[in-house]
């Protein structure tokens, strides 16, 4: 899962050497939460405008989730 985010937003940033992905466990041990930190200029590319390039990421994310049938979570530092 940590590979196809990563992959992804490397692909869309200006600066993919400053991305970096930390997993975190949700509040309860059924969620596993992915923490996006980018350069402060990608910001804006990885939201979106209206938040739609992030929304489409977490869409891509919840089918993989489905498949493996686990629960993910992914936000932007």
């Amino acid at each position: 899962m940590e590979e196809l985010i990563e992959y992804i937003i490397e692909n869309i940033v200006k600066n993919p050497k400053d991305v970096t992905i930390e997993k975190e466990d949700g509040e309860n041990e059924e969620v596993t939460v992915y923490v996006i930190n980018v350069n402060e200029e990608d910001k804006g590319i990885v939201i979106g405008k209206g938040g739609r390039t992030i929304n489409a990421i977490r869409d891509i994310v919840k089918i993989k989730a489905i498949r493996e049938g686990v629960r993910v979570f992914v936000k932007v530092a």
